[in-house]
C-alpha cells in the first residue's frame, strides 16, 4: 500500500528487559485480568472477545483498535521503545515483522507457551515468518493473509459496455497487459469514472508477483535497482497512469473513501481484508454494485498479520492463550465470517463456511472460492527491514507521475535515490 507504515526506528537497547516495564493493565481486587489488544484496521474479533471472555470469566479483554496502519506502525514501535503502552496482544503487520524479527526480546517467546503443537494450524510459510532463523523463538500467531481478487462495481461496467459477469470479466485480464487493454476500453466509454483508484496498489500487486524478493535479497542487500521485476512492476504501472487510468488518489484520504460510494472509479485490487472497508465506505446504498473477479496474473498476497505478546506485558501466560484462541482455526473462521479477513490455517481455509462463502454485499460473489484459489496460488515473498521506506519512495515517485509533477525516468532516478536515502546509505 501507499501509505506511511513506518516511522523511524529508535535504538531498543533495553527492551530485552521490557518485561520489567507496566503494560498499564492492575490486575481486580476480585482477581480479575483485563488484558488489553492492540490491533489496526478490522480484524473481526468483536464476537470471539465476547465469547473467550464468558469461558474465562477471570478475564476482561480491553480492544485497543487504531483504523489506519500507518498510525499503529510508528506507534507501536514507541511502545516498545519505551518499554509500555503496548498492552498484552498485539497485532504485527508483515511489513513490519522482518524488522521486529531483528529484536525478539521485545516479545514473549509463544513456543514456551505451548504454540510449537500448532505448526499444523498454519500454513507452512506463514508459520515460518515469525519463527527466529534458529527456529529457537516464535514471536507472533499467523492471523490472516492478503489472498487477492479484483473488485470491480459492475453498474459502471455495464455503462462502458463491458461485461458484468464475474467470470467473463475476470477472463478480460489474465494478465496485466490485458488489464491495460480492458481500461483503454473503459476509458472510451466515457462513464465519468476512472479506471482504478491509484497507482500504488495496481504497483504493489504486480510487484509481488515477480518473484520470492522485491527491494531486498535475502542477506538484506538493497536490489531495488537490480532487481528486474522491481522495473517490470514500474514501467507496466506507468503504462497504466500514461493511458489515463488511473484516479489520481491517495489511498485512505476522505477522497478515495468517499470513491468507493460516488463510483469515481470501476476497479481496485482487493486482498480479501479489503472487502470490509468498501462495504463500510460505500455503505448499503451500493450493496450488489461492487463485485469480486480473479486478480491479473497468478495468485498475489498483499498484506496478512500476526498476534504477539509483548514482553512488557503483565500478564504473558494469560495473553498468549488469548492469541492462541484468536488465530485458532476456529477463530480465524470466525474473523472471515466478520469481516472477510481470509484464513492463514489450511482448516480454515477448506471449512465449509470459508470455502462455500458467498457475499451478499458483493452481488453474492463466491469469495471463499475466489479467495481460496488465490491463496492456494500464493508464493511467498521476501520482505527486506526497511521494505516499507523504499516502498514508500517508490510509491511517492508514482503519484509524482500522477500529479505530472515528474516524467516518468525522472521519477524512476528519484526513487532510486530515495530508497538509498531510506536504508541509510
Amino acid at each position: 500500500m501507499s501509505a506511511k507504515w513506518w516511522a523511524a526506528a529508535a535504538a531498543i537497547g533495553l527492551v530485552a528487559v521490557a518485561g520489567c516495564g507496566g503494560s498499564g493493565n492492575d490486575e481486580a481486587a476480585d482477581g480479575t485480568i483485563t488484558l488489553t489488544v492492540k490491533t489496526f484496521s478490522e480484524f473481526g474479533y468483536e464476537d470471539l472477545y465476547k465469547q473467550y471472555e464468558d469461558s474465562h470469566p477471570g478475564i476482561k479483554i480491553k480492544a485497543d483498535n487504531i483504523a489506519k496502519l500507518a498510525d499503529y506502525t510508528p506507534k507501536l514501535q514507541q511502545w516498545l521503545t519505551a518499554g509500555s503502552g503496548a498492552g498484552d496482544v498485539v497485532a504485527l503487520e508483515e511489513g513490519i515483522l522482518v524488522k521486529l524479527m531483528a529484536k525478539p526480546d521485545q516479545f514473549v517467546n509463544l513456543l514456551d507457551h505451548g504454540a510449537g503443537s500448532l505448526k499444523g494450524n498454519f500454513l507452512d510459510w506463514k508459520w515460518n515468518q515469525a519463527l527466529t532463523t534458529d527456529g529457537s523463538k516464535l514471536i507472533g500467531l499467523g492471523t490472516d493473509i492478503g489472498a487477492q481478487g479484483m473488485c470491480f462495481r459492475s453498474d459502471l461496467f455495464a455503462k462502458a459496455g463491458l461485461p458484468t459477469d464475474r467470470e467473463k470479466v475476470g477472463a478480460l485480464w489474465p494478465t496485466w497487459d490485458q488489464y491495460l487493454a480492458t481500461g483503454k476500453k473503459f476509458g472510451g466509454a466515457n462513464t465519468g469514472a476512472s479506471f482504478f483508484d491509484t497507482s500504488g496498489a495496481i504497483y504493489q500487486n504486480i510487484l509481488m508477483q515477480q518473484g520470492d524478493t522485491t527491494y531486498f535479497d535475502r542477506s538484506n542487500k538493497l536490489i531495488v535497482d537490480t532487481n528486474p521485476g522491481v522495473r517490470k512492476a514500474w514501467d507496466q504501472t506507468v503504462q497504466m497512469v500514461d493511458a489515463g487510468l488511473s484516479g489520481k488518489l491517495q489511498m485512505w484520504s476522505p477522497a478515495w473513501n468517499a470513491g468507493f460510494k460516488k463510483g469515481t472509479f470501476a476497479t481496485i485490487p482487493c486482498p480479501a481484508w479489503m472487502l470490509g472497508i468498501i462495504q463500510d465506505q460505500a455503505g448499503p446504498e451500493n450493496a450488489g454494485k461492487w463485485d469480486v473477479a480473479r486478480v491479473p496474473g497468478e495468485g498475489a498476497v498483499r498484506g496478512g498479520s500476526f498476534l504477539a505478546v509483548p514482553a512488557q506485558s503483565k500478564h504473558q501466560k494469560e495473553a498468549a492463550e488469548l492469541a492462541k484462541f484468536l488465530t485458532s482455526p476456529e477463530g480465524q473462521t470466525a474473523a472471515f465470517k466478520a469481516k472477510n479477513n481470509f484464513p492463514s490455517a489450511p482448516k480454515a481455509i477448506d471449512d465449509p463456511a470459508v470455502a462455500g462463502a458467498k457475499s451478499e454485499y458483493f452481488n453474492n460473489a463466491p469469495v471463499g472460492k475466489i479467495f481460496g484459489q488465490s491463496a492456494k496460488e500464493l508464493k511467498p515473498v521476501y520482505l527486506g527491514p526497511e521494505n516499507q521506506q523504499v516502498g514508500d519512495a517508490i510509491g511517492d515517485a508514482l503519484t509524482a507521475i500522477e500529479q505530472g509533477k515528474l516524467k516518468p525516468e525522472e521519477a524512476w532516478t528519484k526513487a532510486l535515490a530515495d530508497s538509498q536515502r531510506a536504508v541509510g546509505k
